[in-house]
């Protein structure tokens, strides 16, 4: 591979994880503004905003520094325990109509992704046939209400679900990579702009080996994040899926981890797909844990990324 990332991919980070902006509180702008400036970064995640004129400042920073935003609809389904595959049609309706949202928001500040995330897995597996159905038809429809505000857009949005546990701390639905196979193929026999997103700081909390699950889900990834997770200790503040740096006290991705996902995506052919963005994203997921700050853990993140490059390829 080439020594510049940027001949190959787009870096990015989730702003609303990095900064604690999940509930559309504090600096947002910002801190926004601290990362467009930072020339190491391509992409940037947004939640959306209900607060008036963000989301055209937002758009305004972007444009003017250069980088891309992307659209994560994942905080406000979260807070609201909001659910795509919910039986109960009132339920699942709200959360359709919360993603609807953030395709607004996507559109707005002219982002081509914006990901989402399942509901919860039943606890009877009998319910899962049911509930998968449930939520093919929810992002069929979010699709279709995506591409019908394309031509206003002057061009079409992608909606993409994000994998996750389903059985530390999310416990979602999608979920293992053989369901989340199942989901993307049904779902692209009736729309186009559907994909999925995988995320290193997932794979050992799903427990499936990292080349098994990339090569599965690889026809239909069009986003990919990257970070750390902790299982060993569970009175741990960054305990599950907090996203703490690479190498956190008892954690389970280093820069080796990195490394070895990079060269997977590379294997698979991830940075040669056809995706919605101008290349192939990869975002990191990372978040301050205790006392930590962003800052700190924003360049403690790119020295792990510098790492991990430069050492593609060996064995080291």
């Amino acid at each position: 591979m080439a020594n510049d990332w940027r001949d190959k991919l787009s870096l990015g980070v989730v702003h609303f994880m990095l900064y604690p902006v999940m509930r559309d509180e504090g600096i947002i702008a910002e801190s926004f503004e601290a990362l467009a400036l930072d020339e190491f970064l391509d992409v940037i995640e947004v939640r959306r905003s209900n607060q008036p004129g963000m989301h055209q400042r937002l758009r305004h920073i972007a444009e003017t520094s250069g980088v891309s935003i992307g659209v994560g609809a994942q905080p406000p389904m979260l807070i609201g325990k909001l659910s795509l595959n919910n039986p109960d049609e009132a339920g699942r309706r709200a959360a359709i109509d919360e993603v609807k949202l953030s395709i607004d928001a996507a559109y707005e500040m002219g982002a081509k992704i914006c990901a989402a995330l399942s509901g919860p897995v039943p606890a009877d597996a009998s319910q899962i046939p049911a509930q998968m159905d449930l939520l093919v038809d929810s992002c069929v429809e979010i699709c279709k209400y995506a591409e019908s505000k394309a031509d206003a857009a002057g061009y079409l949005a992608w909606f993409t679900l994000e994998q996750f546990d389903d059985a530390i701390e999310k416990c979602a639905l999608i979920g293992p990579s053989a369901r989340t196979a199942e989901l993307a193929e049904r779902v692209r026999q009736q729309v186009d702009n559907f994909g999925l997103t995988i995320d290193l700081s997932h794979i050992p909390l799903i427990g499936e080996d990292m080349t098994d699950l990339v090569s599965t889900l690889k026809p239909w990834t069009i986003h990919v994040h990257v970070g750390n997770a902790l299982m060993g200790d569970k009175e741990s503040k960054a305990y599950g899926d907090k996203h703490p740096r690479f190498g956190y006290p008892g954690s389970e991705n280093t820069w080796h981890d990195l490394k070895e996902f990079l060269e997977v995506l590379t294997y698979v052919g991830y940075f040669e797909t056809e995706v919605p963005t101008e290349k192939p994203v990869v975002t990191f997921e990372v978040q301050p844990i205790g006392d930590e700050l962003p800052q700190q853990v924003w360049a403690q993140t790119k020295r792990q990324w510098l790492r991990a490059w430069a050492k593609l390829g060996s064995d080291e």
